[in-house]
């Protein structure tokens, strides 16, 4: 499998896991303590698979930012959580500096 495919079923995974967290209540709900337990680990057996090929940092950078954003946009529609300006620049400058890693750092064989 693609490591990037890898890495974008890692990053939901950990976004189901994270999102899951607030609604476990401490894991005293089955259900979502399990997607928690289950995300986690889908998440980081995938990521370590997706290290063998990408290198640490561009791999940790992509998931942690794509995870971020994802989070905020799940937190705003299931927990009305919703970001004010300030936190939504933030986030843009994270998947701005993803994408510089990406396109131009040596770390990612440029």
């Amino acid at each position: 499998m693609n490591a990037y495919l890898m890495l974008g079923l890692a990053i939901v995974a950990e976004v189901i896991a994270t999102s899951s967290l607030k609604a476990s209540e401490g894991f005293s709900r089955l259900v979502p303590s399990v997607l928690v337990v289950f995300g986690y680990a889908s998440a980081f057996y995938l990521l370590m698979q997706v290290m063998k090929t990408v290198p640490v940092g561009v791999a940790y950078a992509i998931w942690c930012g794509a995870g971020i954003v994802l989070v905020t946009l799940v937190a705003s529609v299931m927990y009305r959580q919703v970001p004010d300006p300030a936190a939504w620049l933030g986030m843009a400058l994270i998947v701005a500096g993803v994408a510089v890693i990406q396109l131009f750092s040596r770390l990612n064989g440029h």
